[in-house]
């Protein structure tokens, strides 16, 4: 499996870094630093996701809290997926007059995560939810070598 992965990760990072010619792509010496990933020098990966209580969409106090309980758990999956398979960043500045007249940063997490294990959901001060996951690092290598080689079998 490892090695299913160091493959399709050699051949995205090459499609990324590495250079082309006559349409072939080739993958530099230096992809093979990039295969070892920081994620994957911990045991678990940890996040924490929060909601605030009194901005959920509804009449109801009790409704409120559950709403923001499930808010808090799916912000702590966005930061589990984050942390898997990084962060598509797009950003944009205009400068005028050497002086910046817009700023903007767009994000977008795309993965998916299975087995996930829910630490705790506790309240966090008065109006706020805390939720904290666990994942194993065994778990993030099967879910990027299953995400790396439908990469690979897109870019065929």
């Amino acid at each position: 499996m490892k090695q299913l992965l160091n493959i399709a990760l050699s051949l995205a990072l090459g499609s990324l870094a590495g250079c082309q010619s006559g349409g072939v792509l080739r993958s530099t010496p230096d992809t093979t630093a990039l295969i070892s990933p920081m994620v994957e020098k911990r045991d678990t990966l940890t996040a924490t996701g929060y909601a605030v209580i009194s901005v959920q969409s509804h009449r109801n106090p009790a409704q409120q809290r559950l709403m923001a309980i499930r808010a808090s758990k799916l912000d702590a999956y966005r930061s589990l997926t984050e942390q898997v398979y990084g962060l598509h960043l797009d950003a944009s500045a205009t400068v005028a007059d050497m002086m910046v007249q817009n700023d903007t940063f767009r994000s977008r997490v795309e993965g998916v995560i299975y087995g996930a294990t829910l630490v705790s959901i506790n309240p966090a001060g008065d109006d706020t939810y805390e939720t904290t996951l666990t994942l194993d690092r065994a778990v993030v290598q099967d879910m990027r070598a299953l995400y790396l080689g439908q990469l690979v079998a897109k870019a065929r």
